[in-house]
């Protein structure tokens, strides 16, 4: 068995929703059944006792150490904490290759888990040691170290139960929420609306006293110090006992609370010095340490929070009690998991002198002894919920604290004996306000109810109903992708939103430019969605970025299926048929929101078939409303867009609205077949979203198919009285529709200028001059820049078969270079006649062929 491939599908792809990797695998003939392999799947399991079953049900095929490889990495990852729950193993048309599909949670630990299972199968087949136990530890470290923590999980999980997108943005906790100009952003528990002054305050603990005391808010007394010293004569003048923390300072790190002596202050300021390189005294307040949690105006959960602490058993020492007390599962380093382990530092020993103990003292039974007076869950504390003990005017001094710094998200810590009764009562106070404080002890105290502050959080951020979307339109098919998404993309920007557009000659921001090449994968389409300029996005959708990486947002609005009709680049990455490739355009209409629509040609059979998978509604295209489909679609009251003479209709029901196609320029009058179909689908789409119809009539009036607003698709120019068209068809199906188009233009004598791309099946390359041999006088072959994988002359070759039996070309020519070729056509042209170009490297050729066009405007210059 040997793994050949391995891709990451982050987005939505040919086999699930799930994020998944596809790895291609290649198995000896011996290796395709491993009933024959004696004795493997008995020492399989002695490694792996806990793989499950390996045959799904209803699977009746021999089972291949592919399908062994399936079951072990997704049975690894689910085994060591990872939710997953989906995987796949097909057979490909060629023999003994397969494609495995796991879905993994964190991508990192999905490869992982897929080398893990390479390894189990080499040792089970020729012998080793496989660690089950130590993989299992492994695959745990690294989802703990990859995964979000707690606080941002916990946000996000919230805003997942809202249906609002999140894209992580770095390996740390910065997460975008929502796309595009309705995105936001947070940092854990801190969101993007706070200012980094009201983040500074916060960690200037004398600064903050000051401004919570002119609130009204009750603190303790205290002040910033200049050396141990100085800490002395203060913990003196306001008394003992006393706290010492740094003064910039989170997360209760060089925190010591409850100091009663001189040795025990030297201890704890050498331990503030370590976090801050200033260090505040301030008095101790008596009582118990809360944690207040503050979302916007309001307080959405309260702990209180237990120093780290052990109960005497009369037989152990105390450092051996704290080591049992680690032992809990929920402890771990860290924020990772409820509770951290508990510290034995030089801080607990001096708390364990206060107490009259030392590490190897062996406390009596029921005995508690306090590790740390400051009760951090991340210094091993506890927490306890109370948040139904919040008295109405605790919550108020709290909201208070948090407004008065300017944090949207406040953890506000007060001591006080209870939280039942207001501060002032009690001789209570606030002594810290966090900026992006935790909010494990909230979700999952180690006792009481948890709360769900991450629903807190995302509704401060979303208010309700708003989902932090965009509207996107995603087009794909064989034909007429990118007149459609530009021709889209050109009526939402009509309506006035700032669009965001990717196809494949690169993307664009409100009209402009700001990536070449071929954009019509998902990478373009994320970095689209991070913009947050854009109110609405068109994508391009091609094949090979599905297959390589799956979809780059989790649904659409409107999906728009163009066309199939005999298909393209069929043999490439197991898409072998059109069947195979229609399923993978398919993907686009399966992830169609539940409100959003499928545009589908009810003419192409492969096309019209999608409805059924799509979440929302169908709006059905064709240019006859006779069609058995339309019609039934119609008969339901359902929405369609067809032909009806001189107009495009669009139907629901019994109402209509009629665009004229003289006013759709792009048409050229209706006279363009496949141009129309261009304009059903985009007015079909616009529709869907929402555009008003008087915008959507301006933008389609105002849509020039020139060589600026839509390269190599069907540009129209004169040359010295003759008709220049460049177009960048490619495929059989193609070339039908660029023959029809030309029927409808007046000419003389007909030329084409060809080549072909050499990634396409020798039939795909010939059957488009079968095509064009019919219908053009003289045909020039070129051979271009890359020839993908063909050999010199292959091309051209496979290109002249098709023209054996050409009923109409008389002139075929050969020639070697793409703009001699364009040369060599364009002299030849007699003013009457009409040359169509095929263009190849589609920017580099139409600035050829301006340049030509531009020359014979001005003779005089171009002989200069």
């Amino acid at each position: 068995m040997e793994v050949t491939r391995i891709r990451a599908l982050r987005g939505p792809n040919l086999w699930s929703r799930n994020t998944s990797l596809e790895a291609v695998v290649r198995c000896s003939e011996e290796a395709r059944s491993i009933a024959g392999m004696s004795g493997f799947e008995v020492r399989l399991r002695e490694f792996f006792p806990t793989i499950g079953a390996i045959r799904h049900s209803g699977y009746e095929g021999p089972v291949s150490l592919a399908h062994v490889l399936e079951a072990a990495a997704l049975a690894l990852q689910a085994q060591a904490g990872c939710p997953v729950t989906f995987s796949r193993t097909t057979e490909t048309v060629e023999a003994g290759v397969y494609q495995v599909v796991v879905q993994y949670t964190e991508e990192a630990v999905g490869r992982k888990a897929l080398q893990a299972a390479e390894k189990l199968i080499a040792v089970s087949l020729r012998g080793g040691e496989f660690d089950l136990a130590a993989t299992l530890a492994e695959l745990r470290e690294l989802d703990e170290d990859e995964r979000l923590g707690p606080s941002t999980g916990n946000i996000v999980d919230a805003a997942v139960a809202r249906g609002i997108p999140y894209r992580r943005l770095t390996r740390g906790s910065l997460v975008q929420f929502g796309w595009g100009s309705r995105q936001r952003r947070i940092q854990a528990a801190e969101v993007d609306a706070t200012s980094a002054i009201a983040e500074s305050i916060a960690q200037d603990k004398e600064l903050t006293k000051q401004l919570l005391r002119a609130a009204g808010v009750p603190v303790p007394l205290g002040r910033p110090v200049t050396d141990f010293e100085d800490a002395w004569a203060v913990a003196q003048e306001i008394g003992l006992p006393v706290v010492v923390k740094p003064q910039d300072g989170n997360q209760g790190k060089g925190v010591t609370v409850n100091i009663v002596d001189r040795d025990h202050l030297a201890i704890a300021f050498r331990a503030a010095t370590e976090y801050g390189s200033t260090v505040m005294v301030e008095k101790y307040l008596p009582g118990n340490d809360f944690r207040l949690l503050v979302v916007g105006d309001r307080l959405v959960a309260a702990s209180r929070r237990d120093p780290p602490q052990v109960i005497g058993d009369g037989e152990h020492t105390v450092r051996e009690l704290v080591d049992i007390v680690n032992q809990d599962p929920r402890r771990g380093e860290g924020h990772a998991t409820s509770l951290t382990k508990i510290r034995f530092d030089d801080i607990a020993v001096a708390r364990l002198k206060v107490q009259g103990l030392t590490p190897e003292s062996v406390p009596p039974k029921g005995q508690r002894v306090v590790l740390r007076n400051n009760a951090n869950l991340s210094t091993g504390g506890t927490a306890t919920d109370v948040t139904d003990d919040v008295h109405p005017e605790v919550a108020a001094r709290a909201v208070a604290a948090a407004q008065m710094v300017g944090l949207h998200i406040c953890g506000v810590d007060v001591v006080c004996e209870t939280m039942l009764r207001p501060l002032e009562e009690q001789h209570g106070g606030i002594v810290e306000v966090n900026a992006a404080p935790g909010l494990r002890m909230h979700i999952s105290p180690s006792f009481g109810k948890g709360r769900n502050v991450g629903a807190a959080t995302i509704d401060q951020m979303f208010v309700h109903g708003d989902d932090g979307r965009i509207p996107i339109v995603a087009v794909t098919g064989t034909n007429g992708k990118t007149t459609t998404t530009r021709l889209i993309n050109h009526m939402l920007g009509a309506s006035g939103l700032r669009t965001g557009m990717t196809n494949t000659d690169g993307v664009y921001i409100d009209g402009r430019q700001t990536d070449s090449g071929d954009c019509s994968g998902p990478r373009s389409a994320r970095n689209v969605l991070m913009h947050p300029d854009v109110d609405a996005a068109v994508f391009e959708v091609a094949r090979g970025g599905v297959l390589r990486e799956g979809l780059g947002f989790d649904r659409c609005q409107v999906a728009v299926v163009t066309n199939i009709g005999v298909g393209d680049h069929l043999g490439l990455n197991y898409i072998t048929t059109v069947e195979d490739l229609a399923v993978l355009k398919r993907v686009i209409v399966q992830n169609v929101s539940p409100s959003g629509y499928a545009v589908l040609n009810a003419a192409d059979p492969h096309v019209a078939a999608m409805a059924a998978t799509c979440p929302g509604q169908v709006i059905y295209f064709a240019p006859s409303r006779l069609h058995p489909i339309m019609s039934a679609h119609r008969a339901q009251g359902k929405r369609t867009v067809y032909l009806d003479g001189d107009a495009i209709v669009a139907a629901e029901g019994s109402w209509r609205e009629r665009v004229l196609l003289r006013d759709v320029p792009i048409t050229r009058g209706g006279t363009i077949g496949f141009q129309v179909e261009n304009v059903m689908a985009a007015i079909a789409a616009a529709w869907a979203v929402g555009l008003d119809w008087d915008t959507l009539r301006s933008g389609l009036a105002s849509f020039v198919n020139d060589a600026d607003n839509a390269p190599g698709r069907f540009n129209v120019m004169d040359y010295r009285g003759a008709t220049i068209i460049a177009d960048y068809g490619h495929n059989p199906d193609a070339m039908r529709a660029l023959v029809s188009a030309v029927d409808a233009m007046p000419s003389k004598r007909r030329s084409v200028v060809i080549s072909g791309a050499g990634d396409r099946r020798d039939s795909d390359i010939s059957d488009q001059t079968v095509i064009l041999g019919d219908a053009f006088d003289d045909v020039i072959l070129y051979q271009d820049a890359a020839q993908r994988g063909r050999a010199d002359g292959e091309v051209i070759r496979l290109l002249r078969e098709g023209l054996v039996n050409a009923r109409r070309t008389k002139s075929v020519d050969e020639i070697n270079g793409e703009f001699i070729a364009i040369d060599r056509a364009l002299e030849r042209l007699q003013p009457g006649d009409l040359c169509l170009i095929l263009v190849d490297q589609v920017e580099e050729a139409l600035a050829h062929i301006a340049m030509r066009v531009e020359e014979s405007r001005h003779p005089a210059d171009a002989v200069a």
